[in-house]
């Protein structure tokens, strides 16, 4: 398996708590976890903080479910999850659940936030 880097917002009470969820599962230590809210973006920050962004060694980067597909091929445990968004027809449906999950984030994040405090 190859390395993985993953840019999330840092600053997002529900980005962090599942950021961390990944970093306990990434017990071989595959993911590079990269706070996009503190460090140099390789793409638009504006455009890195509104979806989620990944990139495989050697691949080019990519957002959304297929995003969420790449970290979770380097989790053994999810990695059969990240190996069927391989197929065309998977992917679509996990990126029309993350589209409807984009819709209702912003309530999440409010409500991630509260609970936190």
């Amino acid at each position: 398996m190859s390395r993985v880097t993953v840019w999330h917002d840092g600053a997002c009470p529900l980005c962090q708590r599942e950021i961390a969820l990944m970093r306990r599962l990434d017990r071989r230590g595959r993911i590079d976890f990269v706070d996009a809210t503190a460090a140099t973006c390789p793409l638009d920050r504006a455009a890195m903080l509104a979806r989620f962004h990944a990139r495989e060694e050697g691949g080019p980067i990519v957002s959304g479910a297929a995003a969420f597909a790449a970290m979770w091929r380097a989790i053994p445990l999810l990695r059969p999850l990240g190996l069927a968004a391989r197929h065309p027809a998977v992917l679509a449906l996990l990126e029309r659940l993350y589209l409807g999950f984009l819709r209702v984030r912003p309530r999440l994040q409010r409500w991630a936030g509260r609970w936190a405090a």
